[in-house]
């Protein structure tokens, strides 16, 4: 008898919608300082982040097309309550320990990724029905990500509110007030809340059938490999992710510290949670634009447009005007959502169910990998530029990033227009 999986692609939407909002995203630059870090300190875990991806990304996208999406994604969610339970601790801490548990907080983030990228999409993907699963596909990553969208306006207004006393102060009575300690771990609360709401969700979900599923796990590797080799060799795939990682390490960095930059161009804090809401309405929209750009016009033109508009938000930001800083800034983080509905979409388009979720992971991998790189650079040129007057640091490095982007950009662009003439 049949599995029913038609309730995979809803639960997919609840899963993604809880794993990826989080309340905590607007401040999180700042809840790491006022923790205790420095920003290059903060910046310095995200590449401890990106090397916990980099070591387990693509074993755990071979294991979820071996023993399963599903125990991937229970996996995925259960290290997600972990991390936030750590960083919950960490706001009792200081000294040896804080750093301690905010690096077990960045690890258990790296795996929870891991476990997660590739398997929720695979799951979803091949719970479809196989008539018309491309067009069905388009639709639901449309859906998944306007209802994401939504999550994150609901999760950033929360997020910014809850961690201002200030604000929270206002609104509640007078005798009831709270400091700015307990304000501080109210989004990191509302997030191990989404955590468990993730693994109620996971438990639910129904592993479809797919071409390898219940292989060895020894033959995993050889899955990799082939999957990998796979991806070298199939130019679109290449192309895609390729300049996709050269677009996501920059712009994914900036995202990181976005809070940061908002302080350096005078915005308060209590405005950081509407902000996120602002970029998850972009979400609701953009992917819309995206898809019928892509339906519309070559492979190549869409990553020159997503290239061009990146690399115009990066020189608007430099100045850090007060105020109007914020205007390149949500043109640079638009540019998220063009770029990961143009990858998504070829790479499922191009990739065969065995080897979909792997494909999925060494994508991740990829991307998380060069997040990984840059943030360490940018961490470095963080630490050697004097903060005198406050900010100094971080303009210079923004301002250091375009050239770096202008040419490794160009390259992989004539690269990539060389590439696909061949192959047509």
């Amino acid at each position: 008898m049949s599995k029913d999986l038609s309730g995979n692609a809803n639960r997919f939407i609840i899963f993604s919608v809880f794993f990826t909002a989080r309340a905590y995203y607007p401040v999180l630059a700042i809840l790491f300082i006022d923790l205790g870090l420095t920003l290059d300190q903060f910046v310095m875990l995200n590449f401890v982040w990106a090397i916990t991806i980099f070591l387990f990304e693509v074993p755990s996208g071979a294991l979820a097309d071996t023993i399963g999406r599903r125990k991937l994604l229970i996996a995925a969610s259960a290290l997600m309550l972990v991390e936030m339970l750590c960083l919950l601790f960490a706001s009792w801490s200081s000294g040896a320990m804080l750093l301690t548990l905010c690096i077990l907080n960045r690890i258990c983030s790296g795996l929870s990724e891991a476990c997660a990228s590739g398997a929720d999409e695979a799951l979803a993907y091949d719970s479809l029905p196989e008539q018309n699963r491309t067009l069905a596909w388009d639709q639901l990553l449309a859906r998944v990500m306007r209802w994401r969208s939504i999550g994150f306006v609901v999760a950033m207004i929360m997020g910014g509110i809850l961690y201002d006393p200030e604000v929270l102060n206002i609104v509640l009575p007078q005798n009831n007030t709270i400091d700015a300690e307990t304000a501080h771990r109210l989004p990191v609360i509302l997030v191990l809340v989404q955590a468990i709401i993730c693994l109620l969700i996971t438990l639910r979900m129904r592993e479809p059938e797919h071409a390898i599923a219940g292989a060895k796990l020894e033959n995993s590797w050889e899955h990799i490999l082939a999957s990998t080799r796979w991806i070298l060799t199939t130019p679109k795939t290449l192309v895609v992710i390729a300049i996709g990682v050269a677009v996501d390490s920059i712009v994914r960095n900036f995202a990181t510290i976005n809070s940061s930059y908002y302080r350096l161009v005078d915005l308060p804090e209590w405005t950081y949670g509407f902000l996120g809401a602002l970029f998850g309405v972009m979400g609701f929209i953009i992917p819309g634009i995206a898809k019928r750009l892509n339906e519309k016009f070559s492979l190549f033109a869409n990553l020159l447009f997503i290239v061009m508009c990146t690399l115009i938000g990066l020189i608007a930001l430099v100045p850090a005007w007060p105020i109007y800083g914020l205007i390149p800034a949500i043109f640079v983080f638009s540019m998220m959502f063009f770029l990961g509905f143009t990858v998504s979409r070829v790479l499922h388009e191009e990739a065969e169910s065995s080897r979909r979720a792997t494909v999925l992971s060494v994508k991740g991998l990829i991307f998380n990998l060069g997040y990984g790189l840059f943030s360490l650079v940018f961490s470095i040129l963080l630490a050697h530029f004097p903060d005198s007057p406050d900010g100094n640091a971080l303009r210079n490095t923004l301002l250091w990033q375009v050239p770096f982007f202008a040419l490794v950009t160009l390259v992989l662009l004539t690269w990539a227009n060389v590439k696909l003439k061949n192959r047509n």
